[in-house]
């Protein structure tokens, strides 16, 4: 696999990915999440990406309303796989790194493997249009996520990089806002499988209106 990949279809990812559950991560299609892996077994799971060539992981979130056992928690059917872009060593057992999000997947069926992390067979089929970069950004209501960005803002006295943001393109802006929201895991799932850039940008002004309703987010963790 060379070192900078380029995926046009489901033809060009695995079936079967090792994945990654972690509660409130959000990755979305052309999206950066920054990982600080320190558990052995996702150190595993990162060695074995890198010396088998393909950098891959999939980012899933565990089902709080079905939890299951704690050390092996029932799963969201929906994912998105990542490559591994940029990893550091600490010098103390630890990895940082960062995934960039390709494709959304389904999770068809986990497998009984040696590993100490979990991998699961997957499917791309319903999201290929996720392949496609920025498709859709002429239907999002830009106007309308500013504003609520703007409220969200100003309720929080939270400032951010507004030269950044006017100049971020429409995907961009509404994936690194979902992905950066504070809201929670049923919200992050749901702005995880909308549809499209559209009804995503939709869903992240709607859930900001309702928190703004509710007096703002209890979060720590600002939209910025």
């Amino acid at each position: 696999m060379p070192m900078n990949a380029v995926y046009r279809g489901s033809a060009d990812l695995p079936d079967i990915l090792p994945v990654f559950p972690l509660p409130g991560a959000l990755l979305l299609p052309r999206g950066q999440l920054p990982l600080n892996i320190f558990e052995p077994r996702y150190l595993e799971m990162i060695d074995d990406s890198l010396r088998d060539g393909h950098r891959l992981v999939g980012m899933i979130q565990p089902d709080p309303a079905h939890p299951g056992p704690e050390d092996k928690p029932n799963l969201f059917k929906i994912g998105c796989v990542g490559r591994i872009t940029q990893l550091a060593e600490t010098g103390d057992g630890r990895y940082v790194l960062q995934l960039t999000g390709i494709v959304r997947f389904r999770l068809e069926e986990e497998l009984a493997v040696s590993t100490s992390y979990r991998q699961c067979r997957v499917t791309y089929q319903p999201f290929t249009a996720d392949f496609i970069a920025r498709k859709g950004e002429e239907e999002v209501d830009r106007k309308a996520l500013l504003e609520a960005l703007t409220a969200f803002l100003k309720a929080n006295n939270l400032k951010t990089d507004w030269d950044g943001i006017e100049s971020a393109p429409n995907e961009a802006l509404v994936n690194a806002l979902a992905m950066m929201s504070p809201y929670g895991t049923a919200e992050k799932q749901a702005l995880l499988e909308a549809p499209d850039l559209k009804s995503r940008a939709e869903m992240l002004v709607a859930i900001t209106e309702i928190e703004l309703a509710k007096g703002g987010s209890n979060s720590d963790t600002p939209l910025q």
